[in-house]
């Protein structure tokens, strides 16, 4: 639920942001979150202003199958990356949450070292109707957090499918954990998830499945071979890890490094991120017209109407969309001509 009693006056949220304060910083994601229209308003003002101040983290998303252990590696890593001097936020997009419950909440008590570390910050994302609408959000919080100076943001998928994608096209760096030995083979290109993938790491490479993540390695390093690489400048290597042993960790985050100097040095780095920004902008232009038409007094009069037409077969699809566009479309010269 939103939060009460919010401020109105933006430059409060701006100079708490920017001065790293964790209380204004969770109150500015929480406003990003609410759907009240005047919070909405608000916390556009406060993104446009600390806009100039984001873009200086690495961003990284993490994905896998169900039971890979996400959590216990994201705080592996993230335990790692503290004590090196980074400061860490680990936001999630979970377009589940709604229909199940999700394990966010689990998940950040099973972080239960990096949540209670000063610079670590967890948030969970919010439950959502529709995954567009739980992206956005984590997009947003993003950049709040980066403004906050934060320099390493990992972005992690909870949900399957969709949520993959759309965590892909806002990080700059995607990972993929797997498991050996669990059946999941080549079901990864299935789902398209390993063409995202810009490595991909094989979990749980400890005691008695050392051997079977080996094995694995070699899958998985023949499966990427089949793959167009998305860019010349970097080939996904595939690698092992054992979170709770700590093993291949800091080799994972080598990586990471690697792939962000070569994407920087040739420009795709920057190149990337302009097109996810205008990419951004044209799913916001979408979701505000969705939202605009549901809402929209004249279509509510008709839909349900019209929706049974089409049911029945009185009227095709085609026509009952027709029918409503123009009921749209018509309105808008209404309220164009009244003004």
């Amino acid at each position: 639920m939103p939060e009460k009693n919010i401020p109105d006056d933006p430059k409060d949220f701006v100079k708490g942001v920017l001065e790293g304060n964790r209380r204004i910083l969770a109150k500015t994601i929480t406003l990003i979150e609410s759907s009240h229209p005047s919070h909405q308003e608000l916390a556009r003002v406060i993104l446009d202003e600390l806009l100039p101040d984001t873009g200086r983290a690495v961003r990284v998303g993490v994905t896998g199958v169900p039971g890979v252990g996400k959590s216990t590696f994201i705080e592996s890593l993230g335990m790692m990356l503290v004590k090196k001097g980074h400061r860490l936020a680990v936001l999630a997009v979970d377009p589940s949450s709604r229909r199940s419950g999700g394990s966010l909440m689990a998940d950040k008590m099973r972080m239960e070292k990096l949540s209670v570390e000063e610079n670590a910050f967890i948030r969970p994302s919010p439950s959502g109707a529709t995954l567009g609408g739980v992206a956005r959000k984590t997009r947003e919080a993003m950049l709040v957090c980066e403004a906050a100076g934060f320099d390493v943001i990992i972005v992690e998928t909870v949900g399957v499918g969709q949520s993959e994608t759309e965590v892909s096209s806002m990080v700059d760096f995607f990972l993929v954990l797997m498991l050996a030995g669990a059946g999941d083979g080549i079901q990864g290109i299935k789902k398209g998830v390993l063409e995202l993938a810009d490595a991909v790491a094989i979990n749980k490479a400890d005691g008695d499945n050392i051997d079977k993540a080996k094995n694995a390695r070699k899958e998985y390093e023949s499966a990427l071979n089949l793959l167009i690489p998305s860019t010349l400048t970097w080939t996904p290597p595939v690698l092992v890890c054992s979170s709770l042993e700590m093993t291949g960790i800091s080799e994972i985050w080598n990586i990471v490094l690697e792939h962000s100097d070569k994407m920087t040095k040739s420009g795709e780095l920057v190149i990337n991120r302009k097109k996810q920004a205008v990419n951004w902008m044209w799913a916001l232009v979408e979701e505000g017209l969705k939202d605009r038409f549901h809402n929209n007094p004249d279509v509510k009069k008709l839909l349900s109407r019209i929706t049974r037409d089409v049911e029945m077969g009185i009227k095709s699809p085609t026509v009952g969309a027709g029918e409503l566009l123009f009921v749209l479309d018509k309105s808008r010269s209404v309220d164009k001509n009244r003004d």
